[in-house]
């Protein structure tokens, strides 16, 4: 019947799905090079899972250009990679009869815009110092990497927790400021370091306040109405 023809039919291009992208994850695993190896190796440490668990999420990854991008000179500043939760179809999923398939919500570490997906989860980011091309040599210099999770869904106290725990303490801490000669000491220094500072006690206190929102009680108005027998008890009680 027609049906089944169309069910073959769709079995023998997910075949063929399938082997173009074992292709193409093959060629890319042969692009890998000591720039990918550092980047895995961070992700790996930072998530919490194998360099062979990145590197396959890497090469079969549909934005895998965007690495190559981030290394070429004058290219993307940063590279993000998200790491959360994502509804993946069952290897041996069969079509329904309205068309879908059976899904299921699986951690998933892909490389991000930032800007297409729901933030929900781990974000890993790598930033570049300069505008050089980045090398096998110079990746650990000229690249920083950082981790901002928001794994238990409140964005504003991973935010939070971010800036004070890990930017705020480094920022302090750093002694080169570039041209800046009096490092600290520089008032236009001492200004930022203290806007930062008042921008993390307003992000706190929005998530306290966000948090401690009205919580609306149920009444029971049976009590009042019970006591109103005419209009002018109506017009008492307003």
């Amino acid at each position: 019947t027609i049906g089944k023809k169309n069910i073959v039919l769709s079995s023998e291009t997910r075949k063929e799905l399938a082997k173009q992208a074992k292709v193409t994850k093959e060629e890319r695993r042969a692009q890998i090079d000591e720039r990918h190896r550092y980047l895995t190796s961070r992700l790996a440490d930072g998530i919490g899972i194998s360099e062979q668990q990145v590197e396959e999420a890497i090469i079969s990854d549909d934005k895998f250009q965007l690495i190559e991008q981030f290394f070429a000179a004058d290219g993307l500043k940063k590279l993000l990679f998200f790491y959360q939760g994502v509804l993946q179809q069952k290897s041996n999923a069969s079509l329904r009869p309205d068309g879908s398939t059976n899904s299921l919500l699986q951690k998933k570490l892909f490389i991000t815009m930032g800007s297409t997906e729901d933030f929900t989860g781990t974000c890993a980011f790598f930033l570049r110092t300069s505008d050089k091309a980045i090398t096998a040599s110079n990746v650990s210099q000229e690249v920083n990497f950082g981790i901002f999770d928001c794994s238990n869904g409140n964005i504003l106290q991973g935010l939070e927790f971010f800036l004070s725990q890990v930017m705020i303490p480094a920022l302090k801490s750093q002694q080169n400021w570039g041209a800046v000669k009096e490092g600290l000491k520089n008032s236009q220094i001492q200004d930022f370091l203290y806007s930062v500072d008042i921008f993390v006690d307003t992000l706190s206190s929005s998530r306290q306040n966000i948090e401690n929102k009205i919580q609306l009680t149920k009444v029971d108005i049976d009590i009042y109405l019970s006591n109103l027998h005419n209009p002018s008890d109506y017009i008492t009680t307003g």
